[in-house]
């Protein structure tokens, strides 16, 4: 279909698009056209990556705003709004205004009533339902970018939940939701009430298939030589293959040590390969890089780049992963090594993709456990780039024979696996239930199961009574910690509830720390409170390494006078996830104490973007314990707000009011640095909390009775 056929789109749009290039609709976005998406038919679109889902959400998005309306596009990551942000800013250009949030969880965000577009992740979407967003009613077309991660357990309810609750509030909202090939995309599309297009149509060539020995065994049966000579490993002979061909290279392995290892040992190969104008500009953002962090990861990850390779983890800032995602677009970087985290949607295409490691450990199960095909086919999908790859080309590594047969029968000839909702699990429910409850989508408990209905579990089960015996057990708990009261069948928040719920807490969060605050007898220690928050479930912990329990139970004892509530016994269960929140805590006691980045990193084994992480989200936490401990009618809201704002400004207690003053602060940004405000439609999020975890923990819960 030729783009000048498109219609009830704008009239501006077919034009723009032939000045970008695209004069013809590939196959899978003219099935879409086909099916009613420019006319505000539902549509549920599986095709893989590259194939063109972003301009089937444009065509649907833009002719619904000509219609008058106005649309949202839902992202899984904060890396992905701002990538959207870019893509869609040209609409600006023809008279239409682009807003994009992922923070601030207490805000109904007003200022996004007058833009046309909305870019926001689903926690921020969520969040907006919550505190009564007023412009959530004048929703006309909703993208659900990366469905498929309706399946993942931390993330997927979310997305399930905030689908439902849009879909409710606006019975006539088109839904485009954009996944990568999975097995059950009919499922989704049911659901939704959605048209299918399920299409495995890709604009350039993708080739599967497996290294083993000396050769590439391809999908198809063919092979092709690829040597490994004497001690060169299987990754370092491709990549240097890949170069041969003027290609990049993206290899996935299964842990942050692993990545920095390979992105150490590959840059001197690429290194070798380097022109001189690639090593100005390699020299230059090495220094950038550098700039971003006085840490040793910040070095390492500085001195690979300034040879043409970089890795890529959650331990790096949002710098600088955004500095490595962009230098492998510009192709000035010819290899990335990356954890499976750079598969979930960022735009960093790569001439050919390895799969080195197809393991990585599963606590679940107390060991190493296989990556889903899913997963495994998500990572392939980044193979290729229109325009300037002739094809792309996804590898596996095999070491034996059977490892090869393995890996064809596992992840080659093995179509995906379809996604399941784990919306049942209690911990996802009892965020929800209050939610749903305090928003006002359900008054009693037969609205909410009604409303439960609405969801992908209920499409999906075929358990009877599940979903309303895990519904009834956190009816229970929210009624035992005063969030809910029951009357027969009726139920309501509470105003604490309500409080809990538009702060976006997890209520066992809530719970724990109300619990730990009515406890307290004296005005709380800032280290007393960074130990309340850290044992919360919104809190990431840092993990104990070996030998570390016996330390941090010494500190346990030597600082026993400053904690909030119980600690337990050593002889508990519950002891050692209570000491990983207390080394959690001493991390932001030291930095609040001003200790150096680089010592920080040092001293607990984690990246500059793991101290940012655990600045940001405790932040939140203390902010929340804050109007926690009013709402409550505590007196220890100054002491929290103090607390709050050392972690903030990462400053001693008696430099707090000189942080007020422009430019005192530490020599780095500390935790809000690197995102600016809202100030109009086109200006970027507000500082981005991290969205809760749901972890269900039944030792020694917290209740307010």
């Amino acid at each position: 279909m030729d783009v000048s056929e498109l219609s009830s789109v704008p009239e501006w749009l077919p034009a723009d698009l032939e000045d970008d290039g695209v004069t013809e609709l590939y196959p899978p976005q003219a099935e879409a056209v086909e099916r009613g998406v420019t006319g505000g038919t539902s549509v549920v679109a599986s095709v893989p990556t590259a194939s063109g889902k972003t301009l089937v959400a444009e065509l649907a998005m833009l002719s619904s705003v000509a219609r008058g309306g106005k649309a949202l596009y839902i992202v899984p990551l904060r890396a992905l709004a701002s990538e959207k942000q870019r893509e869609f800013e040209r609409f600006e250009d023809h008279g239409l205004s682009v807003g994009v949030s992922t923070g601030n969880y207490e805000s109904e965000e007003r200022w996004l009533a007058t833009c046309d577009v909305i870019v926001a992740t689903s926690e921020k979407v969520d969040s907006l339902v919550r505190n009564g967003a007023p412009w959530i009613g004048e929703l006309s077309c909703v993208v659900a970018d990366e469905v498929h991660l309706v399946d993942d357990p931390s993330r997927g309810p979310t997305l399930e939940v905030t689908l439902a609750k849009l879909r409710r509030k606006n019975p006539d909202i088109q839904v485009v939701a954009l996944s990568a090939t999975i097995g059950n995309p009919e499922v989704l599309a049911e659901w939704l009430d959605a048209e299918l297009v399920d299409s495995d149509w890709r604009p350039i060539d993708l080739r599967r298939g497996v290294h083993y020995g000396q050769a590439v065994h391809l999908e198809d049966g063919s092979q092709r030589e690829l040597s490994v000579r004497g001690n060169q490993r299987q990754t370092a002979a491709i990549v240097s293959d890949t170069l041969a061909e003027g290609g990049s290279t993206l290899v996935f392995v299964n842990s942050r040590r692993n990545a920095e290892a390979a992105a150490r040992r590959l840059a001197d190969v690429v290194s070798e390969d380097l022109e001189d104008g690639e090593r100005a500009r390699l020299d230059d953002l090495a220094e950038e890089i550098r700039d971003v962090s006085d840490t040793e990861t910040s070095d390492d990850l500085a001195d690979a780049v300034r040879k043409g390779g970089a890795f890529h983890h959650a331990g790096l800032t949002g710098t600088h992963r955004s500095l490595v995602e962009d230098a492998f677009r510009d192709r000035d970087l010819k290899v990335i090594c990356a954890t499976p985290t750079l598969a979930a949607g960022v735009n960093t295409p790569s001439r050919r993709v390895v799969v080195r490691d197809w393991r990585r450990y599963d606590g679940s199960v107390g060991g190493m456990a296989p990556l889903s095909t899913l997963e495994v086919h998500q990572m392939c999908g980044r193979a290729g780039r229109p325009g300037l790859d002739p094809y792309g080309e996804a590898l596996l590594l095999a070491k034996s024979h059977e490892e090869l047969e393995e890996l064809f029968d596992r992840y080659i000839w093995t179509e995906p696996e379809g996604v399941q909702s784990k919306l049942a699990a209690e911990p996802a429910l009892r965020t929800h239930v209050l939610a749903t409850v305090a928003s006002g989508f359900a008054d009693s408990r037969s609205g909410l199961l009604a409303f439960l209905e609405r969801t992908l579990y209920s499409t999906q089960t075929a358990e009877s009574g599940r979903l309303s015996r895990v519904a009834d057990t956190v009816l229970e708990y929210l009624e035992a910690n005063d969030f809910l009261t029951r009357d027969g069948d009726a139920i309501d928040a509470t105003d604490l509830g309500h409080t809990v719920s538009r702060l976006y807490l997890d209520p066992m969060s809530a719970a724990e720390i109300v619990d730990g605050l009515e406890r307290c007898e004296n005005r709380p220690t800032a280290f007393g409170l960074y130990q309340l928050v850290c044992r919360t479930p919104d809190m990431y912990q840092l993990y104990l390494r070996s030998g570390e329990d016996e330390t941090f139970t010494e500190l346990a004892y030597e600082r026993e006078t400053e904690f909030l509530g119980r600690m337990p016994s050593e002889f508990e269960q519950e002891f050692e996830d209570w000491l990983s929140a207390l080394k959690t805590a001493k991390l932001l006691e030291d930095w609040a104490n001003e200790l150096e980045e680089d010592r920080i990193t040092d001293r607990y084994g984690i990246g500059p973007g793991d101290i940012r992480g655990k600045v940001d989200t405790a932040q939140w936490l203390l902010g929340a314990a804050e109007r926690l401990a009013s709402e409550v009618g505590l007196e220890w809201a100054p002491a929290i707000r103090e607390s709050r704002r050392r972690v903030e400004d990462g400053v001693r207690e008696e430099l707090i009011d000189l942080t007020g003053v422009r430019g005192v602060g530490r020599k780095r940004a500390g935790p809000t640095s690197e995102t600016p405000t809202n100030q109009s439609c086109s200006a970027r999020s507000a500082d981005a909390r991290r969205p809760p975890r749901t972890s269900w923990r039944t030792p020694g819960e917290p209740t307010r009775r």
